[in-house]
């Protein structure tokens, strides 16, 4: 006899397909034959959206995964004996493989914990005092994270007090932006700014915006607000692996979600049903680990409630403390996933 068949709807929004005008625009982009390397209208128009979207000139590059995003995003702003300040969950911390140490030289990264996975300028104060000249690494950069590893999103007004602190004492800002469409569909509705606001306008040096998380195949794009960042950044993307000779597909999807704002609304599908699972799980008397802001629902699940759900072939992630666990939704999170989920959770937190 087998068991329940495996339900990966909830275990990250990495899970979920390619979003449709993705898929559509990458059958359009194999046609013809065009230039490589990104020499093509697809990447031009792609380049000219995203100017568009931020309200500013920018220069924009595109890499297949996130972590290579990050790294060579830090390691623009970094040399080897520099030091790099971001939250103690930060993904550049807890899950690339030292590859922002491996692509700056050996930039040391210094993590900071606070119970929300936001830092604040007092929480970074600190580090100006850690060591004593050349004996410790000089602070470059500041890795945040928008929205962040806990589901938290950062304010306009929180990022301007972090950058501000930052360039007041010469670091730069760099923003994993891995879920920040997510962060940039949420805030408006609370009444937070545009993706400048959320950027630029905000002190933001430099993003790694994410795609994969909301729809797109193998592209990221690193977009420099602070164009001097950007110089000789083609020979990092190329010297790294990240550099692909039919570019086309990459940029073609960008555009596609760019124009008529595709990547928003799939964002804000994946918020609205994460705050629809959240209040589920707390009507059956689940505890929320932090309130849900964006696409995560953080809750506590006892041992016995997750060896339940897991029996009916619910896949997700243990993420902090003893009992915390998370529930991502993404663009093609359904309300018949969220039905189901909880028709399961409602025997499991009776049991």
């Amino acid at each position: 006899m087998t068991g329940p068949r495996p339900n990966f709807a909830f275990a990250s929004d990495n899970t979920a397909g390619v979003c449709p005008e993705a898929f559509a625009a990458l059958a359009a982009a194999n046609a013809d034959r065009v230039p490589s390397y990104g020499d093509d209208a697809h990447t031009a128009r792609a380049k000219k959206l995203f100017a568009d979207v931020f309200e500013t000139a920018c220069d924009v590059f595109f890499v297949f995964n996130g972590t290579a995003a990050n790294a060579l995003a830090l390691s623009a702003i970094c040399q080897r004996h520099h030091g790099i300040l971001c939250h103690a969950l930060a993904h550049v911390e807890t899950d690339e493989c030292a590859a922002p140490e491996f692509f700056t030289g050996g930039s040391k990264l210094l993590p900071i914990s606070t119970p929300d996975a936001k830092l604040r300028p007092a929480d970074l104060a600190p580090a100006l005092h850690r060591g004593h000249g050349v004996h410790f690494p000089k602070l470059r950069a500041l890795s945040l994270t928008q929205s962040t590893e806990l589901g938290t999103v950062y304010t306009p007004a929180e990022l301007r007090a972090l950058t501000d602190w930052a360039h007041a004492h010469a670091i730069s800002v760099h923003l994993d932006g891995a879920r920040f469409a997510n962060a940039a569909a949420a805030l408006p509705a609370r009444g937070h700014g545009t993706p400048a606001d959320l950027t630029w306008r905000a002190g933001i040096d430099v993003l790694s915006f994410g795609g994969t998380k909301n729809g797109l195949l193998t592209t990221e794009a690193v977009v420099f607000f602070n164009r001097d960042l950007a110089r000789e950044f083609d020979y990092r993307v190329k010297q790294s692996g990240q550099l692909a000779s039919k570019m086309r597909f990459a940029s073609a999807q960008w555009s596609a979600v760019l124009a008529d704002g595709a990547w928003l609304r799939h964002a804000a599908h994946a918020n609205a049903q994460a705050a629809k699972l959240s209040a589920g799980l707390v009507a059956l008397g689940a505890k929320l680990v932090v309130p849900t802001e964006a696409n995560g629902v953080f809750v506590e699940l006892a041992p016995a409630t997750v060896a339940v759900l897991e029996t009916r072939g619910w896949h997700f992630y243990k993420f902090v403390g003893d009992h915390g666990y998370r529930l991502m939704c993404s663009w093609e999170t359904q309300d018949a996933d969220i039905t189901a989920f909880l028709a399961d959770a409602r025997h499991a937190l009776v049991v």
